[in-house]
């Protein structure tokens, strides 16, 4: 028995028609060299435009052009019937992608035959792909059932990718889950335009995301440079955010410094020598530095990583990004964002928001409690057992604390 869902209908129609489509090209270059190079041309059009206009549109303008072609009574015989074949793929892919991503009317998406069990979840929806956006492509993974708001998750650096995030898709048994990687990071497209290594870009990045994945409100969570992300972005458009989450949150650069500055003095004096001779020179990759940066990151960023996902955020990660916006280390705020400081702004904050900090973070567990404070309402949960990588460290409890406020702020939304 083949079981069909419809990410596997999409692929298929996908696959019939390209087939159709190769056949038609081969076909038409039989007969004409001209005609030929055409239909080639208008399905590599196709093919890029769906990425900037959508299907439908690209389809519209492909297959209207093509139709002149093969509404000629000796080309019909020849290519319509597997024209027609192409059109329909493109129809019905066109459809799903547009249930997929909710455009469509609510009654077009019933189906009439069909009896749900009463309180059956909605079959979970996996897919990753990418997104163009200003500078190159995104990778993204959406997952999780389309009931509740959906939410995004912002991963930290700036520049490390979203690999140590993946326990929180585990949020999609309630919502749809977007995990992306920002420009650069990743499996996402790489860079180095400074020029996009800037707070503006990745808010105007994840709202390119947002809209074509079509999501009117969302739930933001942000960790670490994230949280700086997730905020920014609310600064920006209020209205497309239904909560914050700012998990480990680096909204003071000033503050982060001076608290690392601090927790390198619980360090071995070794060590603390190593970072001081290598700072003054600038020689961040020698031997001994970088041993004292793994020390620091031991007992303040994660615990107990999960090595698979740590060697893949370490391959993926954008040491230019990261050094241009950051600095050489998590200790080490030389990078533009060293003076970004958001405290002030934490009281016009008017969406349920939800800080949380590991037992052991880097962030500071009282920074992160005046954070709170700061903020209108905020809710406050400290992670047990855990450094900066919460997800890592002990992600049963990380993913509690944020699933049951998700759930809170929808259910206060219900009328």
């Amino acid at each position: 028995m083949v079981t069909w869902s419809l990410e596997t209908l999409l692929l298929a129609l996908y696959v019939i028609g390209i087939i159709c489509a190769i056949w038609i090209t081969i076909n038409s270059i039989r007969y004409s060299a001209k005609w030929g190079a055409f239909m080639f041309l208008t399905f590599a059009v196709f093919m890029v435009l769906r990425w900037y206009a959508g299907p439908l549109v690209a389809g519209i303008v492909v297959l209207v052009a093509q139709a002149y072609y093969v509404s000629r009574p000796y080309n019909w015989k020849r290519a319509g019937r597997i024209y027609v074949y192409v059109v329909l793929c493109w129809a019905g892919s066109t459809y799903l992608v547009a249930r997929d991503n909710g455009w469509l009317p609510e009654r077009w998406m019933r189906s009439g035959g069909t009896v749900e069990q009463a309180g059956a979840p909605a079959p979970p929806i996996e897919r990753e792909t990418f997104l163009p956006v200003d500078g190159g492509r995104i990778w993204y993974r959406r997952s999780g059932a389309a009931v509740g708001t959906p939410v995004v998750l912002l991963h930290g650096g700036p520049g490390v990718g979203s690999f140590y995030l993946k326990s929180l898709e585990a949020l999609g048994e309630d919502r749809p889950v977007v995990r992306y990687d920002q420009l650069g990071a990743g499996r996402s497209d790489k860079t180095s335009d400074t020029t996009r290594f800037t707070i503006a870009h990745f808010v105007d990045e994840l709202d390119s995301l947002r809209a074509a994945l079509g999501f009117d409100q969302m739930h933001l969570v942000g960790h670490s440079w994230g949280s700086i992300l997730g905020f920014e972005y609310y600064r920006a458009h209020p209205e497309r955010v239904a909560s914050l989450t700012l998990a480990s949150a680096a909204l003071s650069a000033p503050t982060w410094a001076k608290y690392t500055r601090k927790l390198l003095r619980t360090l071995p004096d070794s060590t603390q020598r190593a970072i001081v001779e290598r700072e003054a020179t600038h020689d961040f990759d020698a031997p001994d530095y970088l041993a004292a940066m793994n020390e620091f990151y031991g007992k303040y960023v994660w615990l107990r990583p999960v090595e698979a996902d740590l060697d893949s955020t370490i391959k993926t990660m954008s040491q230019e990004i990261y050094g241009y916006m950051w600095g050489p280390s998590e200790f080490s705020v030389t990078g533009t964002l060293k003076k970004y400081d958001a405290t002030a702004r934490l009281k016009r904050v008017k969406v349920p928001t939800l800080y949380t900090v590991g037992e052991f973070d880097e962030a500071g567990p009282e920074t992160i409690k005046r954070f709170a404070t700061l903020t209108p309402g905020a809710k406050l949960e400290v992670i047990p057992d855990a450094a900066h990588i919460t997800t890592w460290d002990n992600p049963p409890a990380m993913l509690q604390v944020v699933r049951e406020f998700l759930r809170n702020v929808d259910a206060a939304k219900t009328p």
